[in-house]
């Protein structure tokens, strides 16, 4: 059984996958995605993977045949597991919790070819709503805490597999990183009265320097401190703090925006590996005043080397506004 262990000086969480027991040689590399070959995420292939839990499909084609436009199904090596009790355990100053969670693959087409950025906003939508849906389910669970949407793009971004997928983990704990995230956001609204994020609108709204692109409900800016080259957020217009309240229209215009950026990214970057991670309110918490849902996408152009792990600073060699400049003319 997968657990998590606490680090006891900053609190910060781990997965340690007890069942995989990997030895040395299996850890010095990992394998890059395969080229060609066998491919267990591609239609007429329902088989090799586990049963779905979500699909998209087309007219009436029965679950876990071919005919669908996109498939959730659990990841076939979980980092966490949904059966047994959630138990915390002290061992002294040390502390794990049992791995409580789901871990689960979003297959956004059947395409094995076309990457995300290639899809129809139609498609892209299917991800989206894919993503809210599955957000709802798993909320309803008592045990998980938070939610965590993800995608992984090449495989110097940590995509195992070439098709087109992204992940969803859910965990028994809000990560270290998202809880940081919540509590500076509720100190800004507690001393302003404020959400930050819609301050942050407001303010790059009024300077446009920062601004890629924008549509009706959806705004994508380079965030100022950027700790990434071409670092882009995506957030919507008006103060929603939980991914799940996003509406049909709202989607579609998220969808047409994500699909703009990337294509942007891709002209401008020359299709780089990247990582999204989407950011939105626990569980039971969808309503906060302080909190406000968004995508960070994150191209992989730079390593992350002893100075940033050593200090938590990131260097950036490309200022937020000249890449907000060069996506925005891209």
């Amino acid at each position: 059984m997968p657990e998590l262990r606490k680090d006891p000086v900053i609190g910060r969480w781990v997965i340690i996958a007890t069942e995989r027991g990997a030895r040395p040689s299996e850890l010095v590399q990992t394998p890059g995605p395969s080229r060609g070959g066998f491919c267990p995420l591609c239609e007429g292939n329902e088989n090799k993977t586990p049963s779905e839990v979500f699909a998209i499909r087309k007219g009436n084609t029965l679950q876990n045949t071919p005919g669908w436009q996109l498939r959730v199904v659990p990841n076939k090596f979980p980092a966490l597991r949904l059966e047994g009790a959630l138990r915390r355990e002290d061992e002294g100053l040390y502390e794990r919790i049992t791995g409580i969670g789901t871990h689960e693959v979003v297959i956004e087409t059947p395409c094995h070819d076309a990457a995300l950025s290639d899809l129809s906003e139609d498609a892209v939508k299917n991800v989206l709503v894919a993503y809210r849906e599955r957000i709802v389910d798993l909320g309803r669970d008592p045990r998980l805490g938070y939610i965590m949407v993800f995608k992984n793009h090449g495989a110097n971004a940590g995509a195992s597999l070439e098709h087109s997928h992204s992940q969803i983990i859910a965990l028994p704990i809000v990560p270290k990183r998202v809880q940081e995230e919540m509590d500076g956001a509720k100190q800004y609204h507690d001393h302003t009265g404020h959400c930050v994020f819609c301050d942050i609108l407001r303010q790059e709204h009024a300077r446009g320097e920062r601004i890629i692109v924008e549509n009706e409900d959806m705004l994508a800016i380079a965030p100022f401190a950027s700790r990434f080259p071409f670092e882009t957020w995506i957030l919507p217009k008006a103060h929603s703090s939980s991914y799940t309240r996003a509406t049909e229209d709202q989607l579609s215009r998220l969808a047409s925006l994500l699909l703009q950026t990337l294509q942007r990214i891709d002209r401008v970057l020359s299709q780089p590996p990247y990582n999204y991670v989407l950011h939105t309110d626990s569980p039971g918490d969808e309503n906060t005043h302080h909190y406000h849902w968004h995508l960070e996408i994150m191209p992989k152009l730079t390593r992350v080397a002893g100075f940033e792990w050593g200090t938590g600073f990131y260097i950036n060699p490309a200022p937020p506004e000249e890449a907000a400049r060069l996506l925005r003319e891209g």
